[in-house]
């Protein structure tokens, strides 16, 4: 602080911009939208290759929205107990070590949200096409997320409006989507009660690895948490956010797929890619493919900015925790990540440029698994080792809530290990080559205070 003369008016210090700015309303909708991608509209056509019944997939995607629940309420503990943005990297770094945070934050920062990000950038490109025909896919995906950075990089104000506006819109077009499709006049000759052989359908292999890929359409029920820093009344804001979203994305995914069984045959989607586009056909006649097509587009508009929205917080604290990477924690006067965001925009770029987005989801899967896992076993850690520790929130049902995460994602690790493990080994790799800037960034932070306290003495 400057000081002043005796009886002087003290220099007014320069206005810092309040960072939390963000509603209840804006973390539901980011985490709704980051929810919402391409997953549920793809994977049932291979669920019903080996599980031929209504029933059993409802299950499927309550038993999926049951786990996400669980893992988001584990993860609101910490969420309120370390208001920090973030994610996994705030979280890990005071559960464990720093060094397993910056780990996780590694990952998270580089190519954990612009691979998902270049990913629905592509697919846009690609049902795009399917409205428009004839337009470039890998130029729309580029365009699109392009204008969605230029969005958020104007201000938080225009950031927050195009993001709620965006997921009511996803959100109301699936609702009209499902509205439509109980509403045809012959429908498929399904029951979703429970049928002679549907415990076995559950009990079974192909029951526990469609699982996997459920939660993957489930993963973004922690985005709240990434923001946590620039929410409002946090305590109250991230549980109710977490648990309002996925509760939402859960009746969606449900609602959807019976729709899909409803209305179409299972012959037709039997080991196909496009399902909802098939089901849009027996819903809306010949035009249906475009308009499944353009309801696509819009809800992965949305996706794409949740993720661009979120990823750059990573980035940012650990430009504040450490001077080797302080260039990414700068702001704008409206509080934008501007660095940290413009560095992401161009990871998805060069992904996308060069086609690899996909090679590398593939390879960072398991890594960013293990990380939610070692959050939510962070929750337990801490209720042991720290009992003290202020939790305006406490996770419902402790302990089973952890443990129902803990199980599921324990049994995709395995999963993944078991079936890619070059993958998964090489995931590892990635997120420990962390570790090589995390002792340098540690060496320069160690320098700095010692020439501080030189320059003090």
């Amino acid at each position: 602080m400057t000081s002043s003369a005796p009886g002087s008016t003290p220099a007014a210090e320069p206005a810092v911009p309040d960072r939390r700015t963000v509603s209840t309303t804006t973390a539901t909708a980011i985490a709704i939208a980051d929810m919402i991608g391409i997953g549920v509209f793809t994977s049932l056509g291979f669920q019903l290759a080996a599980i031929p019944s209504g029933f059993s997939i409802l299950m499927l995607w309550i038993v999926g929205g049951a786990a996400a629940l669980c893992g988001a309420l584990a993860y609101a503990e910490l969420a309120v107990a370390f208001p920090r943005s973030g994610g996994e990297y705030n979280f890990l770094s005071r559960i464990y070590h720093p060094a397993l945070g910056f780990m996780a934050g590694w990952i998270s920062a580089t190519v954990g949200f612009a691979a998902p990000v270049a990913l629905a950038a592509m697919a846009f490109g690609e049902y795009f096409a399917g409205v428009v025909p004839g337009a470039p896919p890998l130029f729309v995906g580029l365009a699109v997320a392009w204008a969605v950075t230029l969005i958020l990089l104007s201000g938080a104000k225009l950031s927050t409006t195009f993001q709620n506006v965006s997921t009511l819109i996803k959100v109301a077009l699936i609702a009209v989507f499902i509205i439509a499709g109980f509403s045809v006049p012959e429908p498929q000759p399904i029951s979703f009660l429970p049928q002679p052989g549907d415990i076995g359908h559950i009990l079974s292999a192909p029951f526990a690895v469609s699982l996997v890929f459920v939660m993957y359409s489930y993963s973004g029920w922690n985005a709240a948490t990434y923001i946590a820093g620039d929410v409002r009344t946090p305590e109250r804001s991230i549980p109710v956010a977490m648990l309002v979203a996925t509760l939402i994305v859960v009746l969606l995914y449900v609602l959807l797929n019976a729709v899909f069984l409803y209305t179409t045959p299972m012959a037709a989607m039997t080991g196909q890619l496009n399902v909802a586009q098939v089901a849009g056909e027996h819903i809306f006649g010949a035009t249906g493919g475009r308009i499944v097509a353009g309801l696509i587009c819009v809800g992965l508009v949305s996706a794409i900015s949740a993720m661009m929205w979120i990823g750059p917080r990573v980035t940012v604290a650990m430009g504040e925790d450490f001077p080797l990477l302080s260039l990414f924690s700068q702001r704008s006067r409206s509080g934008v990540p501007t660095i940290a965001l413009l560095f992401q925009i161009s990871v998805v770029t060069v992904l996308l440029l060069t086609q690899s987005f996909e090679t590398v989801l593939e390879f960072i899967q398991f890594s960013l698994t293990l990380c939610s896992f070692l959050a939510v076993l962070g929750v337990i850690v801490l209720r042991v080792t720290q009992p003290g520790l202020p939790r305006p929130y406490r996770v419902w049902a402790y302990p089973l809530t952890p443990f129902v995460f803990l199980g599921v994602t324990g049994f995709m690790m395995y999963y993944l290990f078991s079936e890619r493990p070059l993958q998964s080994l090489a995931s590892l790799g990635l997120m420990a080559s962390g570790l090589v800037l995390f002792f340098l960034s540690k060496r320069d932070f160690v320098r700095g205070e010692a020439l501080q306290r030189a320059v003090k003495g």
